[in-house]
């Protein structure tokens, strides 16, 4: 398994299944960085506790509501008339680059946040997604078990 968490995430979303059960979590209201943040976590051993989810989120917000939000918001804005608008087209494939690149900033901060972390204390892969995932993971069960069973496998 790779030691960081862009490679790592960009393994599993690859993986059959998983790019929908993150687009569903993220329809329901999660943040699909976070949920790839707490799989790495869970699958390098860091012990699960409230508070580092805490610490996860607490850093996650402000650059999700500042930057990967409003970018997101504007590529799905442009989908429709893109497919009208030959100059658009491009304009919004550039977005979604830029979303992808701020998402990756985004894993980075997470994975700095999370590098003094003991690894190798538990097999917390469960609890990890579970609490990334929120809500929107308590309402689809069947999507967290869909990352769970893709994540033991990476």
């Amino acid at each position: 398994m790779s030691d960081d968490v862009w490679s790592y995430a960009l393994k599993l979303y690859a993986r059959p299944g998983v790019e929908a059960a993150c687009l569903t979590l993220q329809e329901g209201g999660a943040d699909v960085c976070l949920v790839l943040a707490a799989a790495w976590l869970g699958r390098t051993g860091v012990a699960f506790a409230a508070s580092r989810m805490n610490e996860l989120e607490c850093t996650a917000q402000g650059w999700r509501e500042e930057v990967v939000v409003p970018l997101r918001s504007l590529r799905q804005r442009w989908r429709e008339s893109a497919k009208q608008d030959v100059q658009l087209a491009p304009l919004r494939e550039r977005i979604k680059q830029l979303e992808l690149e701020a998402e990756k900033v985004l894993l980075e901060r997470l994975e700095r946040l999370a590098q003094d972390w003991p690894r190798g204390e538990a097999e917390d892969l469960a609890r990890w997604l579970e609490a990334a995932a929120g809500e929107a993971g308590g309402l689809r069960r069947d999507v967290r078990e869909t990352l769970r069973t893709a994540a033991s496998l990476s």
